[in-house]
């Protein structure tokens, strides 16, 4: 084996040994849940359907198809083990930090300086939001395929080999479809032709600019979508909002404190909170320290071509996420330097390099300061990784490093409340409300913590409230329905689930409470149309498979009962349920029973009074096994779904 690929093979095996700790972390609350976790035809894994709903949807306000086919695929061979979800994406980094330097080697012949570029790229703890983060899986895979598209144009531009042009083509529409962040990939073309390839003195300007048109038609066709994607999910924010005077305010300081953290990677957080202003100091030494970078990368252009090239690497590569326009809330991210950094790691290791052969610099002192950066790096990044093994150690870590965050606290209370405590998990709602007093998401949250602890008329006020604030959103007129519901405002809640469908008709939650409050109103027919329709879009529900598998193995009604169906469903709740629970069992059985295969119900059933038993649940033990007595004498279960409205109710 040659020495450029052994390094390449032990700098991705050592990038794998200190991501290792990711395989063992869970999914986290923020975005996990909408790209997989809540998004069921993600969840269904690799299926035609699936196909064709990645490559049409504006899920997330944006489109990635392959980032979605990714996912799927991921779903389709592990499931929802949160731990191999995370390892594909650690392979797919140590792959981009050997490709790089591949890519670098072959374009500069420079082994030691591209291997400590490749291992900045692969241990800065700047990168580690994009590898231990699942919902980022978009940043590792489009850099995966623009690693791949500059390796092919930099063989055509050395070999003049056409097809390897054409191969850079696909694999940049390839990487745009994975992330369109990547639409100023063809000016780094472009620079890679003034320095390292040197094409800029054996062939004009214009020639050159006419053979990246393909590129350029990518990108610009990429821009489009995505603008059109954006602006469907409203996450573009208005001039109202976020004015254009403070954009121009935060983009040379979201510059200069990208550039901070390159070199200083401390106090990293998850989220970056915009702030009401900025101190007119901050922004002037801002664009100071912007100008004398860029005159000096300018002035050396001649002598240091790497300088002016990796600035600009930097530059632009940040320029579709810095701010001007505005999406989300935050000030700046640091999954945004995943590629974008790799300019300033190389502008700054080629200037050392050179500065050391000009002042003979010895090469062992050479190499014991590029040792020290490198295990530096290890160790904080093997740090950082820390924060990201649970939601809540993710959040508090945010809070206590950015001060006033929203997003924080609200991420924070909910991890708290997936965890049952709500008297924490409100504490942290009540404080992102303080800091934003129209927080939807703050106001929807207590009132579901308000519904969980039995106080539905307490929750109407905060639910109502949310939905007001932002009425075009599924998710609070599906938390209103359900306060309605609890309250026996039937028609109320079936009013609102119809308008949760209508904003997002893939949203199977509002359909199931239809089903479920028609059900209740004794319109069975109905119901279960609507309970199946749930169904049809998340399959792997396992609540809702639970609820509809006992409705149609035990209704009172006839014509709602079907035991074949509810045969369906068993066999599809066995398979989601490793170690089933004495509800799953029970219900089983009860599909069993309706087709008259009395054995296997008696079996389940008794599994189901077993655990129940050792759960020392004595009340519900009873209960299962009166079913257990019918299914010995031959009978099936029956059972009423239906709740009369209490008098001056709907």
């Amino acid at each position: 084996m040659s020495r450029p690929r052994l390094i390449a093979l032990l700098l991705a095996l050592a990038t794998l040994l200190v991501y290792l700790p990711a395989g063992t972390h869970p999914f986290v609350n923020y975005d996990d849940d909408d790209y997989i976790t809540n998004n069921p035809p993600v969840k269904q894994g690799l299926t035609w359907a699936g196909l064709r709903w990645a490559l049409t949807t504006w899920h997330a306000s944006n489109w990635h198809p392959l980032t979605w086919v990714s996912h799927m695929a991921d779903c389709s061979l592990f499931g929802l083990n949160a731990g191999a979800h995370h390892f594909v994406s650690v392979l797919l980094h140590a792959a981009n930090a050997a490709l790089l330097f591949l890519l670098l080697f072959r374009l500069t012949a420079a082994l030691w300086p591209c291997a400590f570029i490749a291992a900045l790229f692969a241990w800065h703890p700047l990168h580690v939001e994009s590898v231990a983060w699942v919902a980022e899986r978009k940043d590792v895979l489009s850099t995966f395929f623009a690693l791949l598209s500059l390796l092919s144009y930099t063989r055509y531009a050395k070999e003049s080999c056409r097809r390897s042009f054409w191969f850079a083509v696909l694999f940049l529409a390839l990487g745009l479809m994975a992330k369109p962040m990547l639409v100023t990939l063809p000016f780094i073309l472009l620079l890679l032709d003034y320095w390292p390839l040197r094409r800029t003195g054996s062939e004009s300007t214009a020639a050159l600019l006419r053979e990246k048109t393909p590129f350029f038609l990518l990108a610009a066709a990429a821009c489009v979508v995505t603008f059109l994607a954006q602006h469907h999910g409203a996450a573009v924010a208005t001039l109202e909002k976020v004015s254009l005077a403070y954009r121009l305010e935060n983009l040379p300081v979201a510059y200069a404190g990208y550039l901070s953290k390159i070199f200083w990677p401390a106090n990293l957080a998850v989220f970056y909170p915009l702030p009401e202003c900025y101190p007119a100091a901050t922004v002037a030494a801002a664009i100071a320290l912007l100008i004398l970078i860029s005159a000096g990368a300018w002035r050396a252009r001649k002598g240091s071509p790497y300088g002016i090239i990796g600035w600009l690497w930097f530059l632009g590569m940040l320029v579709p996420v810095i701010g001007l326009v505005q999406v989300g809330d935050q000030a700046l991210a640091d999954r945004y330097t995943y590629f974008s950094a790799t300019g300033i790691f190389l502008a700054v290791t080629f200037s050392a390099a050179a500065l050391a052969r000009r002042f003979h610099v010895p090469g062992a002192l050479l190499t014991a300061v590029a040792a020290g950066i490198l295990v530096a790096c290890l160790a904080l990044t093997a740090h950082q990784l820390r924060y990201w093994r649970d939601a809540e150690t993710l959040f508090r870590h945010a809070i206590a490093v950015t001060g006033e965050n929203e997003t924080a606290q609200l991420n924070l209370g909910a991890a708290l409340q997936s965890k049952g405590d709500w008297k924490d998990a409100l504490t942290h709602y009540r404080e992102a409300l303080r800091l934003n007093a129209r927080s939807y998401e703050a106001f929807s949250n207590i009132g579901k913590i308000l519904y969980e602890q039995g106080q539905p008329a307490a929750a109407l006020e905060y639910c109502v409230q949310a939905v007001q604030i932002n009425p075009g959103r599924a998710t609070l007129r599906n938390n209103l329905a359900l306060v309605l519901a609890e309250l026996g405002r039937f028609d109320e809640a079936i009013q609102e689930c119809t308008l949760a469908i209508q904003l997002d008709p893939r949203y199977a939650s509002p359909r199931f409470q239809i089903g479920k409050l028609l059900l209740k109103k004794g319109l069975g027919t109905d119901s279960i149309a609507n309970l199946k329709e749930a169904l049809t879009i998340d399959l792997d529900n396992y609540p809702m498979l639970v609820y509809v598998a006992r409705v149609l193995a035990s209704d009172e009604n006839p014509q709602v009962r079907n035991g074949a169906e509810a045969v369906a469903l068993a066999v599809r709740i066995q398979r989601l349920s490793p170690q089933p629970q004495p509800v799953a069992l029970d219900t089983m059985a009860m599909a069993y029973a309706e087709v008259g295969n009395f054995k296997l119900a008696r079996q389940l059933q008794e599994q189901a009074v077993n655990l129940t038993e050792v759960a020392g649940q004595k009340e519900d033990a009873a209960a299962l096994r009166n079913r257990l007595e019918l299914y010995a004498q031959g009978q099936p279960w029956r059972e009423s779904f239906r709740i009369t409205p209490a008098p001056g109710t709907k």
